[in-house]
């Protein structure tokens, strides 16, 4: 049986407010101990031999619902990091995209992330997304609607090449923090992809595990409903 090779890995940071909660840390602290794993993991994914993109889904449309402090922070958080991490995109051949309506944030945070794209649009090694005001269905209605006025006939193949995605289709998905669903994350996109929930927080998560659960996927047999 031929090994499976992951090129595309998507991952659903989930945890850092429980992670802080069982440390008697405000919810705050969780966020941003999470910022630095996703470092590591970019890291590792830079130098994995077939890892071409890595999705990390940061900011959804429905975490507009958390308390305002708590969503204030995290676009703050959001415009700190991405600025102190260019030196890390440049270093291991990073290139930063986006999925998701950014126009729902500060012309500020805007900016820097127009920057930090046009700074690392030239790396190959591999492209890191980060989905940032994203749900998948308002994209998949959004593009059948693209379609319709247009004119255009709405198949698979057209609605999948309007999506705001314009990248391979995910390989595995991972979850981290014990809860199984996906949260309304590339719905699309994952129709045939591998999927592994693990119980640990993503502050608590690393590479050494991340590594044991792609052993597992290039395990699996994929059959993409055939026999």
């Amino acid at each position: 049986m031929s090994k499976n090779i992951l090129r595309h890995l998507a991952i659903i940071m989930d945890g850092n407010g429980r992670w802080a909660k069982r440390r008697g840390l405000i919810r705050t602290k969780g966020h941003e101990k999470g910022a630095d794993i996703i470092r590591d993991i970019t890291q590792y994914c830079a130098e994995h031999k077939t890892i071409e993109t890595l999705t990390l889904y940061a900011f959804s449309t429905e975490n507009w619902k958390r308390p305002k402090y708590e969503v204030d922070f995290l676009m703050r958080l959001l415009d700190r990091w991405l600025k102190q991490e260019l030196p890390t995109y440049h270093r291991f051949g990073a290139r930063f995209e986006t999925i998701g309506d950014i126009e729902g944030f500060s012309p500020k945070l805007q900016e820097t992330i127009a920057s930090i794209k046009a700074q690392t649009a030239h790396h190959t090694n591999l492209i890191q997304i980060l989905a940032l005001n994203y749900g998948s269905r308002s994209e998949i209605a959004k593009a059948a609607s693209r379609l319709a006025k247009r004119g255009e006939e709405i198949t698979e193949k057209s609605l999948g090449e309007e999506l705001t995605t314009p990248y391979q289709d995910i390989d595995l998905l991972i979850r981290t923090s014990g809860e199984q669903r996906l949260s309304n994350f590339l719905l699309w996109q994952l129709s045939y992809s591998e999927f592994y929930f693990t119980k640990t927080l993503w502050p608590d998560f690393t590479t050494e595990e991340l590594e044991g659960i792609i052993n597992q996927y290039i395990d699996r047999d994929r059959r993409f409903g055939g026999v």
